[in-house]
């Protein structure tokens, strides 16, 4: 089994000198190596993307500890099984005064009632839990256990640990590649690295795919860029649609577009779109961009995207993307104002805060049966009926007269208005 099982299983580590990158955490001196040297383990839980070392490093804890090692997979493990575990770490503890370290790969799809069972064994030592998992265990750990962990962040590997893991598999002939008599071009190895995205596993696969497929020409396998761009395929995004991914690379592009960089947002649309999102949620955002950050600088910007929405909505991927990108574009290079935004915000706190004022007598409906009678409408002034087509009277409830909500800015056409207003303002003063 170990000998039909793929290059990046075969070719993990078994000691933390093997171990590459995550210098920060298992380097020399640090504390989880401690940890691991001295095997006094507490609770942790390794977050950090695909491919970055997490199951290698609870496999290589596995191998050091004197403690019982169980693996469980989020994915396929129940209630049942947590029990179980737990029972038998019970036993274990009170019959031979022996640890129990329990690891828990993907952790965060375990719900909350699972990630509960565990709780009262975490907290009174009957297990260590190592927890795995590629989301923000803020988010999808519960408080409580992440509270009795220490938590370690792995980060995607290096193009230098990345170089590492290629010789090595391309030299052992025990468990890698050696006995293939493999020749890999500089170009073929700096796509293999570029493009795996700091993920071992999906180098380390696309290697093997790309030996595995090419035939012996005079002795060796020669793997041009041509057969590593075909074995690696597509760049494989660390992108989850419910994940940390998904809520950064969204700031990235809104803060991108707010702070009129257009090609950093295309950048992040075009990141978005590889990593399958939907495209009417990249058009939401781009609605709500218009209106929040370009505002009554640029009132067109609504528009345009609002219409690149109308347009993804009938005609979908790929040709959306155009649109999008047009819609993108505009707004990004549009002139900014939040006035609108902070009109808004300023008004709700008022409403909020402050006592509701009824709606003066003259801007009362006078239409319904008997308000006529009540005097609605009366001493209403038509707006229309007076030169410049404005007329000042009161608008605001009596308690609210002269407040102040919307205060526009110099930027782009909202320069014109706030002309306009404050000739109206003065006229009122």
């Amino acid at each position: 089994m170990e000998r039909e099982a793929p290059l990046a299983t075969r070719m993990r580590p078994r000691t933390l000198d093997d171990f590459l990158g995550q210098e920060e955490i298992v380097g020399p001196g640090r504390l989880l190596r401690r940890a691991i040297e001295a095997d006094r383990l507490s609770s942790a839980i390794l977050w950090g993307p695909t491919g970055s070392g997490k199951t290698t490093l609870a496999r290589v804890i596995a191998e050091r500890t004197q403690a019982h090692f169980e693996q469980l997979n989020a994915v396929t493990s129940g209630v049942a099984d947590i029990r179980r575990v737990l029972a038998e770490a019970n036993d274990r503890l009170g019959m031979h005064l022996q640890r129990t370290i329990v690891f828990i790969d993907e952790i965060h799809r375990f719900n909350k009632a699972q990630q509960d069972a565990l709780l009262p064994a975490v907290e009174d030592g009957t297990i260590i839990l190592i927890g795995a998992t590629t989301e923000n265990p803020y988010f999808e750990v519960n408080s409580a256990l992440v509270s009795r962990s220490h938590l370690f962040n792995l980060k995607p590997l290096g193009d230098r640990e990345l170089g590492i893991l290629i010789d090595r598999a391309l030299a052992d002939r025990e468990r890698g590649l050696g006995q293939y008599k493999v020749g890999l071009t500089a170009e073929a190895r700096q796509h293999l690295v570029q493009m795996a995205n700091g993920d071992a596993r999906v180098l380390l696969n696309a290697l093997e795919l790309a030996v595995l497929t090419t035939p012996v020409s005079d002795g060796r396998r020669l793997i041009d860029l041509g057969v590593a761009a075909e074995a690696i395929q597509r760049k494989a995004l660390q992108y989850d649609k419910n994940g940390d991914q998904h809520y950064d690379v969204t700031s990235a592009f809104i803060k991108s577009m707010r702070g009129s960089d257009p090609d950093a947002a295309i950048y992040w649309l075009a990141r978005m779109i590889y990593a399958g999102e939907d495209p009417l949620f990249i058009a939401r955002r781009v609605v709500i961009c218009a209106a929040e950050d370009v505002g009554m600088a640029d009132p067109q910007a609504l528009v345009v995207a609002n219409a690149a929405l109308q347009a993804v909505h009938a005609i979908g991927l790929p040709e959306g993307r155009i649109p999008l990108a047009e819609a993108v574009v505009y707004v990004a290079t549009a002139p900014k104002s939040n006035s609108a935004c902070l009109a808004i915000e300023r008004a709700l706190a008022d409403v909020e805060a402050k006592k509701v004022g009824g709606v003066p007598i003259h801007l009362r409906d006078a239409s319904y049966r008997g308000a006529a009678k009540l005097g609605h409408g009366v001493g209403y002034r038509y707006a229309h009926d007076y030169p410049g087509h404005y007329v000042d009277q009161q608008y605001l409830p009596e308690n609210l007269e002269g407040s102040r909500y919307y205060e526009p800015t110099e930027q782009g056409e909202e320069a014109a208005i706030a002309r306009r207003l404050q000739r109206l303002r003065d006229k009122r003063a």
